[in-house]
């Protein structure tokens, strides 16, 4: 997909619940609540200094991988 934008300087409109994805792919991000945006900028901004309660929401359910909870033998 990223290939393909930088050739052909497509756009696309990804919807997703996946904020990993939605982190390594866009470069704009809109949060909808209800059906309206929310919150909107670039994904580092949102990411980091979240200012609507439903974008911090969203942000506090991802998990954590947690390494050290699981004792490797």
């Amino acid at each position: 997909m990223q290939d393909l934008q930088r050739e052909f300087g497509i756009t696309y409109m990804l919807i997703s619940h996946d904020l990993a994805v939605v982190h390594h792919l866009c470069e704009d991000v809109a949060v909808l609540w209800q059906g309206r945006i929310v919150e909107q900028g670039p994904p580092e901004k949102l990411f980091t200094a979240a200012e609507h309660p439903y974008t911090r929401t969203l942000l506090e359910a991802v998990p954590e991988a947690e390494p050290t909870a699981i004792p490797l033998e």
